[in-house]
């Protein structure tokens, strides 16, 4: 059986990266986004043949549908739930479109996705599924400066954090079955994503879109479940990760003494 894959957001940045590298692997790629101008362009710059291209705007439920029909239709390999949108703001002014977008393409769209796509992948007996989340996944309880508080983030880093802690629930779900999970979280990257939001992080030292992406297909093959590029000790995931653990088994049906009254 050859190899197909669909990646949204491939028009530009870590996606076509991966459209990139996986047609030169020899994979069929699927590609979606908005701007069919781009993906057009990029079918014309791959193998004949190689690349399917979907317009689709993943921040609407017809567009979502009209993808995982896709998804459940075709025999997917692996799915790339990249497409992703900033908007970072403080939550208290986030307009409800932008808050509803983001959640509609970091949250909604690779949960119905991933969802069409299993059925075939489990009926197989193989396929791999790529969440791209972020290093912001961690960052939670980190103080803000007063700059970072006047931009905000909450609602986006959330997504990031759905995407890993969803990644990691169904992989241990789906295990013994020959389709893995995997979220990949990069820090910085040199891709237009903060640019169209009008961040200027030239003088931020970022890792390549490519680099991305070969790690990421690298901790596939090493099995990991949460790959982090940039993070040179594995431990430190490993530590976060048991700390989850060790709060989750922590639990009692008892009231902590910290909340009890006098």
């Amino acid at each position: 059986m050859s190899s197909l894959a669909l990646i949204t957001g491939a028009s530009s940045g870590i996606g076509r990266a991966f459209a990139e590298r996986l047609a030169m692997d020899g994979y069929g790629v699927i590609t979606v986004a908005r701007r069919r101008d781009r993906l057009e362009a990029l079918a014309a710059s791959l193998p004949v043949g190689a690349v399917q291209v979907v317009t689709a705007d993943l921040s609407t439920d017809q567009g979502i549908d009209a993808v995982a029909d896709v998804c459940a239709d075709q025999p997917l390999t692996m799915l790339v739930n990249n497409a992703g949108v900033s908007h970072y703001m403080p939550m208290a002014k986030l307009p409800a479109a932008k808050a509803r977008e983001l959640v509609q393409v970091k949250v909604a769209a690779p949960t119905m996705l991933t969802r069409a796509a299993l059925p075939g992948m489990l009926a197989r007996g193989a396929g791999t599924v790529v969440n791209v989340a972020g290093m912001l996944a961690f960052s939670g309880p980190a103080p803000m400066s007063e700059a970072q508080r006047r931009a905000g983030r909450a609602v986006y880093t959330g997504t990031l954090a759905h995407a890993v802690a969803t990644s990691q629930a169904l992989h241990a779900e789906l295990e013994g079955t020959g389709v893995t999970v995997h979220a990949v979280c990069p820090g910085v990257v040199a891709t237009e994503f903060h640019e169209v939001q009008g961040i200027d992080l030239s003088a931020v030292p970022r890792m390549s879109a490519d680099d991305v992406v070969n790690a990421t297909l690298a901790g596939i093959e090493l099995g990991e479940v949460v790959i982090a590029p940039g993070v040179e000790s594995r431990s430190l995931l490993e530590a976060v990760f048991s700390a989850d653990l060790a709060t989750f088994a922590g639990q009692s049906p008892q009231l902590a003494s910290r909340y009890q009254a006098g």
